[in-house]
């Protein structure tokens, strides 16, 4: 927690202060408490940081959470709501009487109550300062998203054996007599990541004109011959922990030209792996992959390549460190992932994604499963 202790030195507070639910991935990381309701987590300079946690969820705060327990009796708030009945007024006073100074809140903070602790502190907005400690994964970390990252694998190996298992009638792929669907893709990714303790929300598996746009869900029946992008981003519903990953499928024979960007896509991929070390700038390798692709005959910007080389994973989807236009120089212990893509109206959309760790002696790819245009 050094990195957080200079930081409230050097504003010139005394506290840094989160007030959130486990929904916001700062408190989770600084606590590992989970809870659907904002609590208060407090910090000062080496010192163990501090939940206030109702009665309730006293005990079960000091069996869970990594930080320092007390309930709210215990930090004074039963006695301030007795006085006063607004309760972000209450917790304000509360949490004023506790930092005993200036206050260090995180760039989510909400806006009403740092009004409030304004009458009794200054309050200093930090500039990411966790954020930038959870970039640099712990070893417990990496092992949890390696678990996330087996899980996505199975789920996409699925579709793309349903995929591959499938019957074309009129050019459309079925299964039991039935239309294969994005929809029912979806449905058997989520079935299967459910078994293992996780939750996916958005899957994409588009098909097409559809695919040529990178965040399109898709819908509707699949055809044969056009490409299929299925891009899963899971979350462990007990750590939080997130993964990543996308792979473009063509049941039956691909186009000239997706099969010509699909194997650019994947050079791109490997290209970016070879290059990524400590120290260097995510925008170097963004700007890389931009040069790979002329060398192939693939715009960038508007057509082609048209999205960032990839972002940090971990209790969130997208996080710290970037690998797009103004991304900083890269750390070991960093996890983000590699996702070159070409995208054509015409012919539709090629997106290879993996996740990757970094260490002093380079990238490793986290994600092992195979890479094949047709099924």
């Amino acid at each position: 927690m050094e990195p957080l202790d200079e930081a409230i030195r050097a504003a010139g507070a005394a506290a840094y202060v989160v007030y959130a639910s486990s929904a916001d991935a700062d408190m989770l990381y600084l606590t590992r408490f989970r809870t659907t309701d904002p609590i208060v987590y407090l910090k000062k300079p080496g010192e163990r940081g501090a939940l206030v946690l109702s009665q309730m969820e006293y005990e079960r705060g000091v069996r869970e959470s990594t930080a320092a327990v007390m309930t709210r009796a215990d930090a004074g708030l039963t006695e301030i709501l007795k006085e006063e009945k607004d309760r972000t007024r209450a917790y304000a006073r509360m949490i004023a009487g506790l930092a005993g100074g200036g206050i260090l809140v995180p760039p989510q903070f909400p806006l009403g109550l740092a009004r409030e602790l304004e009458q009794y502190h200054p309050v200093i907005v930090d500039r990411g300062t966790v954020a930038a400690m959870r970039a640099v994964k712990r070893r417990d970390e990496i092992r949890e998203i390696r678990k996330v990252v087996l899980a996505a694998e199975a789920a996409v190996a699925r579709a793309i054996r349903l995929i591959a298992r499938a019957t074309v009638n009129g050019g459309i792929l079925h299964r039991d007599g039935k239309p294969l669907t994005s929809d029912a893709i979806r449905q058997e990714m989520h079935t299967l990541l459910l078994a293992r303790g996780c939750r996916a929300q958005d899957t994409i598996v588009a098909c097409g004109p559809d695919s040529a746009v990178p965040h399109l869900r898709g819908d509707g029946p699949l055809r044969e011959g056009e490409p299929i992008i299925i891009d899963l981003f899971p979350r462990d519903e007990l750590t939080g922990y997130c993964a990543d990953l996308s792979r473009t499928v063509v049941k039956g024979e691909p186009d000239a030209k997706v099969a010509e960007m699909y194997r650019a896509v994947h050079g791109a991929k490997r290209m970016a792996a070879s290059r990524a070390k400590p120290g260097v700038e995510g925008a170097v390798l963004h700007q890389a992959v931009v040069e790979f692709f002329a060398e192939q005959g693939f715009e960038s910007n508007t057509r082609g390549f048209i999205h960032s080389l990839g972002h940090g994973v971990g209790l969130e989807v997208h996080e710290d460190p970037s690998l797009g236009p103004g991304g900083g120089p890269l750390a070991a212990g960093n996890v983000f992932t590699l996702e070159p893509g070409l995208y054509y109206p015409e012919v539709g959309g090629v997106r290879l994604e993996d996740m990757a760790l970094l260490s002093p002696r380079g990238c490793t790819l986290l994600s092992k499963l195979g890479e094949r245009l047709g099924v």
